[in-house]
């Protein structure tokens, strides 16, 4: 076992060695005991969770001649069968690659060895490892065989993509989720493996290692295993975090939070300092955008949160820089920056150069960050139109908890964006002598058909309702069909038409009906009068199946 990796070597051998999956544990430990297994096991979860080795350790309670579920051992003089389950050479427990024997031939195969009983042990046993990766058809031929598997067979099916598995092979199997790790578990577990080989390693660098392999154990076990082979070399010298950053190519935490704050400060040049400095150190270009993504939540969850309380994840030190720092950015650009991150992630795989990457990445976080996206609703009034206290339940907009603005009218302020220049410079030359009078509501509608304004025409019929209507000032309510760039393409066209900024307010008034509603109420209207005509009477007469659906007036 000494020359053995440390995964291997520290694999669990019984269930009470499984860290972070008691709950399951004890539920398949119980089922042994009652005599009530099912005839197909489902184990599903990340890498590394122990799929693989929590199928073995099935495989030998069900077999061994041991009580191996309240923990009893088989000696080694004793003839047993869990070391040859364990060295995967037991005649009895079949181990199956799905990924390697994925077609119905394969799984003809071992439904024909289903139907011999166990050769020296209880149960007949198929662990299928990736199970995922069967075809359909192989799929298929195993339904029946797992429903109704002879008594002594039993199977233990393993995979990471369990949503790629029929709906009908999940029905058939007892399914077990294997959970992440926490870090605090991988912790305690990496510090007793390397207390017992001897490694010296620092706490904050098995926090590191814990943190990166993101709650597989077989990855943390493997990153340890790499980092004592480091210090096997100098066996008086300690392991530390930033020798583990350097061996992963990680970046300091410390550092992309001082690169934020460079960031937020708009100091371009000192931000590409730091960038340079991480990538002499070796820095690798995904987990540092990884890095960024995880210093962005972190903001957030101040920012929404509160101060950040204990966390493994962060040191003191870096908690209070975040609550500096974050005085200084607001949801908006946590983000807008995380969306620009994503993208970059995926920029990655298309430009050659990791650097110039990462460097186009900062300079565009920076001038970004200087962008101003917000909209001041206090200049609505001035610059596109007005928000009537009517809508807010008479409560000015600024005293108005964002919560409390209706959803509709939250959509309009959104994308109203106005040019704040004299808007006769707006105007082109041809268009700055002409000026159009629009005198009422119906005036408005046949302008914009007359300029082909097609999407503003519609709007203004079916999904406006009129309220009031004066020279320079609209009252509107309208509909949850309404464009969402209504109000800001409205002024812009009436400021380019007329000349004069026109004042768009929002009202509550439900009573009110659309040019449309009207025009259809008036019709319908006009049908039922005419319906009582005698000419109408005598068509009914003449055609009783006839129905009378429109009217045209003659010019």
């Amino acid at each position: 076992m000494t020359n053995k990796i440390l995964a291997l070597k520290y694999r669990p051998q019984e269930f009470k060695d499984l860290i972070g999956q008691e709950v399951m544990a004890q539920t398949i430990t119980n089922a042994i005991k009652l005599g009530k297994t099912p005839n197909a096991y489902l184990l599903t979860g990340i890498r590394g969770v122990g799929k693989t080795t929590t199928a073995r350790l099935i495989a030998k309670a069900l077999n061994c001649t041991k009580n191996f579920s309240i923990g009893e051992k088989c000696s080694v003089s004793e003839k047993c069968h869990c070391k040859e389950i364990v060295d995967s050479n037991h005649m009895d427990v079949l181990e199956m690659d799905a990924a390697s024997k994925t077609g119905i031939d394969d799984v003809r195969e071992l439904i024909e060895n289903s139907k011999y009983s166990p050769t020296s042990a209880k149960f007949k046993i198929f662990i299928i490892d990736e199970v995922h990766m069967l075809s359909k058809q192989a799929f298929n031929g195993l339904l029946k065989t797992l429903e109704e598997p002879p008594p002594s067979l039993k199977f233990i099916l393993a995979t990471t993509e369990v949503r790629k598995i029929p709906v009908t092979i999940l029905s058939r199997c007892q399914r077990f989720d294997l959970k992440r790790v926490s870090v605090e578990q991988l912790c305690r577990h990496l510090k007793k493996i390397a207390d017992k080989e001897k490694g010296k390693i620092s706490e904050d660098a098995i926090k590191l290692i814990a943190r990166t392999s993101e709650g597989s154990v077989r990855d943390s076990i493997s990153l340890l295993d790499r980092a004592l082979i480091s210090q096997s070399i100098n066996e008086n010298k300690q392991i530390e975090e930033p020798d583990v950053r350097k061996m992963l190519g990680l970046a300091d935490k410390s550092k992309v939070i001082t690169l934020f704050k460079e960031v937020l400060s708009g100091n371009e040049k000192n931000a590409s300092n730091i960038l340079n400095e991480l990538m002499n150190d070796g820095l690798d270009a995904k987990n540092f955008l990884n890095d960024i993504l995880e210093v962005l939540y972190l903001f957030s969850r101040r920012i929404s949160l509160g101060p950040i309380e204990k966390d493994m994840s962060v040191s003191e030190a870096e908690v209070q820089m975040i609550d500096q720092y974050s005085k200084n950015i607001d949801m908006q650009d946590i983000g807008l920056f995380w969306q620009l991150t994503i993208k970059t992630i995926d920029d990655l795989r298309i430009v050659g150069n990791e650097n110039l990457t990462l460097e186009m990445y900062i300079m565009q976080l920076v001038h970004l960050k200087n962008i101003d996206t917000k909209k001041q609703v206090s200049n609505l009034e001035n610059e596109s139109g007005q928000i009537s206290s009517d809508a807010l339940g008479g409560k000015k907009i600024e005293d108005q908890p964002v919560d409390n603005i209706p959803n509709q009218i939250k959509n309009q302020l959104k994308n109203i964006n106005q040019v704040k220049t004299n808007p006769i410079k707006n105007l082109s030359k041809d268009n700055q002598n002409i000026k159009i009078e629009i005198t009422s509501f119906q005036d408005l509608i046949n302008l914009a058909n007359k300029e082909k304004e097609i999407e503003l025409k519609y709007d203004l019929e079916r999904n406006v309702k009129l309220v009031s209507f004066n020279r320079g000032k609209i009252d509107i309510s309208f509909n949850e069909k309404l464009n969402k760039n209504f109000i800001k393409n409205l002024t812009e066209k009436l400021l380019s038409w007329t000349g004069e900024r026109w004042i768009i307010s929002l009202s509550k008034n439900s009573n009110a009906k659309s040019i449309y509603e009207k025009n259809q109420e008036d019709k319908n209207n006009m049908i039922e009068e005419f319906k009582k005509s005698k000419v109408a009477q005598d068509i009914q007469k003449a055609f009783p199946d006839a129905k009378l659906i429109d009217l045209t007036e003659e010019e």
